[in-house]
């Protein structure tokens, strides 16, 4: 077997494990009731996810993880959006490819949720702030955490390195805003909480680097998202009948389904091909780019083909009671998670086209 058939087979064997927890075209009566509760997703199915290895995907074998690369994740990601499982697993990924190996134990397990809290302002990509650690106390602010309510433990990025804090630690404040798509984000406020200081020179990854990770995973969970929604759109068009005829039969809306076929099949080479330079071991530079040209491009495909998929319902497609629209919720929330399409485009094109070829 070739060295591309194995990998193949590989993605196939990760897309084929999805289907434990979002099977491929299944039902979303799960999703449906755990939409606006707290925490928002099902600790017995994260600790389902954390045996079939998957938070430790990235992560070296010698760390207890499984060695595989983004294009791994990327596919795992796809699948899950498919089904839009709310189960925080990019973030906890995120936090895990940060944390030293004598913390990962737990979180690998599926016994302990690490949520990274590292954004301070909206509209940025800035991993630190005015959030500092001082003499084993930390003080300061932290936005946009998702799902922050099921956290055991914050890690948290400041000056120097990382500060890892304990949800229930005294000084520690979590207040949480709904989201769109039945899910919350969460605003920690630390003051004067206790906390460990992990230095920067001790971190098996860049706070950056791991964050381009997460927005690129984001990036193919959008892509299963939109692809889910995309197929449920062709299907009704294939069974609704209008005039006497199915609607799939009128020109009109056979161009609309194809402009839409196409905003999927070029969300899918961007994820693909920015999967593939981060494996190859990519600059700084080049990664930032890719990666900002996937999510960029994911962010905006999204929402305009879950928007489409709802017009070409009709009526009722306009209703929370037909599944259509949940993708769109999803898209919505998403989209600027781990930074807009607007300031993914900025940073893109802040990356010259040398330093893209290097």
């Amino acid at each position: 077997m070739s060295a591309a058939e194995e990998r193949d087979e590989s993605l196939r064997m990760i897309r084929d494990s999805a289907a434990a927890v979002a099977p491929r075209g299944g039902d979303l009566k799960r999703i449906r009731d755990l939409r606006f509760t707290e925490p928002g997703f099902d600790r017995a199915v994260w600790q389902q996810m954390a045996e079939m290895g998957w938070v430790g995907l990235r992560l070296s074998e010698d760390a207890g993880g499984s060695g595989l690369g983004m294009a791994a994740l990327c596919a795992l990601a796809e699948e899950l959006g498919q089904g839009l499982v709310p189960e925080p697993l990019i973030p906890v990924a995120m936090a895990a490819r940060l944390l030293p190996s004598d913390r990962l134990g737990p979180v690998l397990a599926g016994e302990r949720i690490v949520l990274p809290a590292w954004q301070e302002q909206p509209n940025s990509l800035e991993t630190v702030g005015a959030t500092a650690l001082s003499g084993g106390r930390l003080s300061g602010r932290k936005v946009f955490v998702p799902m922050a309510a099921g956290a055991d433990a914050f890690l948290v990025t400041v000056p120097g390195g990382l500060a890892l804090v304990e949800r229930g630690a005294p000084g520690v404040s979590v207040a949480t805003e709904q989201t769109q798509d039945g899910g919350h984000f969460g605003t920690i406020t630390f003051d004067n909480a206790p906390a460990e200081a992990l230095p920067s020179d001790a971190l098996p990854c860049d706070a950056a680097e791991a964050l381009d990770e997460a927005a690129l995973a984001t990036s193919a969970y959008l892509l299963g998202a939109m692809d889910r929604a995309f197929a449920m759109t062709l299907e009704y068009l294939k069974t609704r009948q209008q005039f006497g005829r199915l609607i799939g039969s009128f020109q009109a809306l056979q161009h609309r389904a194809v402009d839409l076929q196409i905003q999927v099949a070029l969300t899918r080479a961007s994820v693909e091909a920015a999967a593939a330079t981060l494996d190859a071991g990519a600059s700084p530079a080049l990664r930032q780019a890719v990666v900002s040209r996937a999510k960029a491009r994911a962010s905006e495909a999204a929402m305009t083909v879950t928007k489409q998929a709802i017009q070409l319902h009709g009526g009722i497609g306009y209703t929370d009671a037909y599944d259509v629209g949940l993708f769109l919720r999803k898209a919505m929330v998403l989209g600027s998670l781990f930074g807009p399409a607007a300031l993914h485009r900025a940073r893109f094109d802040a990356v010259s086209p040398e330093d893209e070829e290097e």
